[in-house]
């Protein structure tokens, strides 16, 4: 098989299949391993393709973000309860990490000026936060994600392995009983999933219109959250089903 058929073929797998693996593909085209990483970097150079950890996924799958200022207005009076509710479980001098989130945002606004560390990848939680005198504000610096003002990259997640904190304040695209926590692109998912390895406590804000959805790129399983604080409109099926797997769940 001649390289420019051989890219064709992994191209035409790419998009059939949403996503494959470095193995399936050398085993398919029969050429070694490292072959097909050089082949997927040159696709990936050349718009074809997304690589990823181990493998490849196709852009037409590729999720946009919803700009922030619409976030900010969507479900905003549920995110702002779950943000109050939040900022309760909050001790003077814990270290803390906020995500980019709206939610996250709301709890910037309203955290009292106590003395806290918190380490952000959010261009406005920083920003929010700077004029609060006793809060240490640390800011994981990366490639800025112009739709959501927030951090990514490997700069970001780099940045994220220097710390450890007490507590991590995050939200997502999709909660799923069985799938997890997923998000709208790889990016995002990558930066969420450092941040849920470097806390002692994990709490997941997420109004109840994310439950059920499942979005395009995977975080983490719900056995990963040790807490969830959502709104009353969540159904009655869904708190069996996460009782049942033992994560505590606040409903505001």
């Amino acid at each position: 098989m001649l390289v420019a058929e051989r890219y064709e073929k992994i191209v035409q797998l790419v998009s059939e299949r949403g996503s494959i693996r470095v193995s399936e593909l050398s085993e398919l085209c029969q050429v070694t391993e490292e072959t097909i990483r050089r082949d997927l970097d040159r696709l990936e150079q050349a718009g074809r393709l997304r690589r990823t950890h181990g493998g490849a996924v196709s852009l037409k799958d590729q999720q946009p973000e919803i700009p922030y200022f619409e976030r900010e207005i969507t479900h905003a009076e549920e995110k702002k309860r779950i943000a109050q509710a939040a900022i309760k479980l909050i001790q003077p001098k814990n270290r803390i990490l906020l995500d980019a989130s709206t939610t996250a945002w709301y709890m910037a606004s309203n955290i009292p000026d106590i003395p806290l560390t918190v380490l952000t990848n959010s261009l406005k939680v920083a920003m929010e936060l700077s004029s609060k005198e006793k809060i240490e504000v640390i800011s994981t610096g990366g490639l800025l994600a112009q739709r959501s003002l927030s951090f990514v990259g490997p700069l970001a997640e780099r940045s994220l392995d220097a710390y450890h904190v007490d507590m991590v304040f995050l939200s997502c695209k999709g909660v799923h009983i069985q799938r997890g926590i997923s998000e709208s692109n790889e990016l995002q998912a990558r930066v969420k999933q450092k941040m849920i390895g470097m806390a002692d406590q994990v709490v997941l804000l997420a109004d109840s219109s994310k439950f059920g959805v499942q979005a395009f790129t995977r975080v983490a399983d719900l056995n990963q959250v040790d807490a969830i604080i959502t709104d009353r409109r969540i159904s009655q099926e869904t708190l069996d089903q996460l009782a049942d797997r033992s994560i505590s769940v606040t409903t505001v």
